[in-house]
């Protein structure tokens, strides 16, 4: 069983742990246990009835109306709002974390469906899917979840990312650039890189796609026989923190002619120096103004 601390409840929720604390001493929404050093703990139930409240808060109604629902009680009225289309893109985001704690696949799909008939696949990603994304990041950090979790909800998103990439229509820009995508021999977080592709192609300009785990030499191999303009890489765990800098260079040595754009948490320590072919990607919005720019 997972075990929160009320700060990574702050996190998750967004509700302050001050809040928290009070709601907990006044009206007894949640049921802390304590360790065997007498630290106090959180459990995914706790996490799940958080989420909840949080939602029915934010859709105005007052913490002491909300005390006194029974747990059905609650989960009902969440459902409730959800079907009469008065959630907010936090349901979407919460429900999608509960679905991955109980690994239920259609709770997933249903958020996930709803959310992109409202806003559109882009606007879905961007507004729900990365959000989420970074709530499984705080989970997966501090290990509140196990690789099964995080492996199920990332192939689900994959499968997602992969649908609507086979529904696009394949109609290149005449005078665009190519681009290159792949990540590193060792790196298999694919997801960003996926909508990397979704993105250049609704821009109807080429992607080569090579996705994940690609040893250096076919890298170079691949570039030489095509000779892309653009090479877009993600670098999630790998190369490791000491050996960033040192695949930088190499990939501005070997690739001085292309435009080389970085993305994800091992490219961004403020140590590393970034030669004039190679761009760092702070988030995906900077990627998706580089696409309009390039446009």
């Amino acid at each position: 069983m997972a075990q929160y601390t009320i700060k990574e409840l702050e996190h998750l929720s967004g509700i302050k742990a001050h809040t928290i604390r009070i709601w907990e001493q006044r009206y007894n929404v949640l049921c802390p246990q304590r360790t065997d050093t007498n630290i106090r703990y959180y459990s995914d139930a706790d996490l799940k009835t958080l989420l909840n409240i949080s939602l029915l808060n934010e859709q105005g109604y007052k913490i002491s109306k909300i005390a006194k629902m029974s747990p059905e009680q609650l989960k009902l009225t969440v459902q409730q709002l959800a079907e009469h289309g008065n959630s907010t893109l936090s349901h979407h985001i919460n429900s999608m974390v509960t679905a991955m704690i109980d690994m239920d696949e259609e709770r997933f799909d249903k958020s996930f469906s709803t959310v992109t008939l409202q806003l559109g696949f882009q606007e879905a990603m961007m507004q729900v899917v990365y959000p989420f994304l970074h709530k499984i990041g705080i989970l997966w950090q501090t290990n509140n979840i196990s690789p099964a979790h995080e492996h199920f909800v990332s192939n689900l998103v994959r499968q997602k990312l992969i649908v609507a990439i086979d529904g696009q229509v394949l109609k290149r820009k005449e005078g665009s650039p190519s681009y290159l995508l792949y990540l590193p021999e060792g790196e298999l977080h694919e997801i960003a890189l996926l909508y990397m592709n979704y993105l250049i192609r609704s821009q109807h300009q080429q992607v080569i796609y090579l996705g994940q785990n690609l040893p250096f030499e076919d890298l170079k191999r691949t570039y030489d026989l095509l000779k892309p303009e653009i090479i877009c890489s993600v670098m999630t765990i790998i190369p490791e923190r000491e050996y960033v800098q040192e695949y930088i260079n190499r990939l501005s040595a070997t690739f001085p002619a292309a435009t080389v754009y970085l993305y994800g948490y091992q490219v961004q320590h403020d140590f590393l120096i970034f030669p004039k072919n190679i761009h760092r990607l702070s988030c995906m919005t900077d990627f998706m103004t580089v696409l309009a720019q390039i446009g």
